[in-house]
């Protein structure tokens, strides 16, 4: 009976965990280096508050790494004149440097009355330069706003108060490298790119400014990891697997559309200068439909059981039966 019980169980290692994990902030983040400080907000809400001065920036990260995921948190970025200061929210795999993971997202700031500009990359195995950049429609100083990474076997998608404004789909049976085995960690940071942030660099920080100071606050985090790593997800979801079969429907591609129309900037898939001898191959991939993975269609049916711990998968093996999904 043992023996057959732990067959059973690693049989169902591709069951993912779910568990709640949207607290104080201060318990899912760690400062790293520099001024990085737990606050109080104006509107009485815990924040970390990231700082850039003369003597240096500052940085935090996550206590958890994750494969598969959705991260939410929400950002106040530096007001006024912010030109040359860089403040950044990405994930990145802790392996090699070469075949590493990462999703970015670099905010890089401008002269006072200037738009900041939303600068983002996604490497795989090692391969990068897949940049594109945004124009913000709202000031991202005056409030805070919700920045997203859904990451899941099909989709990466970067989205902005719940619009998708950037996607990544899952090609790796056309031979185009996707992120879909290392563990990423979640990081922030504010630090001085006045050698190429603003303007390419024309424009330099100011430091009679100084400091200047983004706020990051709501950090929720839904994560998966295979029951047989013994990792765990987290997060504070009505619908916990819903990030995992997300995709692009026809609200979000329309979402797409309206985002890549008015404040997409540059798009590598369309830059002539850089890429004469043709464009990489994702960008013509890009424009074919998605193929569901298998995982993916298991997942649905998984959907329904909300697993809060390793006991409650033994009482989903004892409810469901061998391989008896209702």
């Amino acid at each position: 009976m043992g023996q057959a019980r732990a067959q059973l169980l690693a049989s169902l290692a591709a069951i993912y965990l779910v568990l709640v994990s949207a607290g104080n902030i201060d318990n899912e983040i760690d400062m790293m280096w520099g001024n990085s400080k737990l606050v109080t907000d104006s509107s009485g809400q815990q924040a970390i508050a990231l700082t850039l001065d003369p003597n240096g920036g500052s940085a935090m990260r996550s206590k958890n790494t994750y494969r598969f995921c959705r991260i939410d948190i929400d950002i106040k970025l530096v007001p006024g004149n912010s030109a040359g200061t860089v403040t950044t929210f990405y994930m990145i795999s802790e392996g090699s440097w070469q075949s590493r993971d990462e999703i970015d997202l670099e905010f890089l700031g401008n002269s006072s009355g200037q738009p900041y500009t939303l600068h983002t990359n996604m490497y795989a195995k090692g391969k990068g330069g897949r940049e594109k950049q945004y124009r913000l429609w709202f000031d991202p100083t005056q409030d805070y706003h919700t920045y997203t990474i859904i990451w899941n076997r099909d989709w990466t998608l970067i989205l902005v108060d719940n619009k998708v404004i950037r996607q990544m789909k899952n090609k790796e049976m056309n031979g185009i490298a996707y992120p879909s085995t290392q563990q990423m960690r979640v990081y922030a940071s504010l630090w001085n790119a006045d050698d190429w942030a603003t303007q390419g660099g024309r424009v330099k920080i100011d430091w009679s400014q100084a400091p200047f100071v983004a706020y990051f606050r709501n950090y929720r985090a839904i994560s998966c990891t295979s029951y047989q790593t013994s990792s765990l997800c987290a997060e504070g979801s009505t619908n916990p697997m819903g990030w995992f079969n997300q995709e692009l429907n026809d609200s979000r591609k329309q979402q797409l559309k309206e985002v890549d129309d008015n404040y997409k900037i540059y798009d590598y898939c369309t830059d002539t200068k850089r890429f004469q001898n043709g464009f990489p191959h994702e960008c013509e991939a890009e424009k074919s439909q998605p193929m569901m993975s298998g995982f993916s269609t298991l997942s649905k049916n998984l959907s329904p059981y909300f697993i809060r711990s390793c006991s409650d998968l033994d009482t989903l093996v004892s409810s469901i039966g061998l391989y008896k999904l209702t």
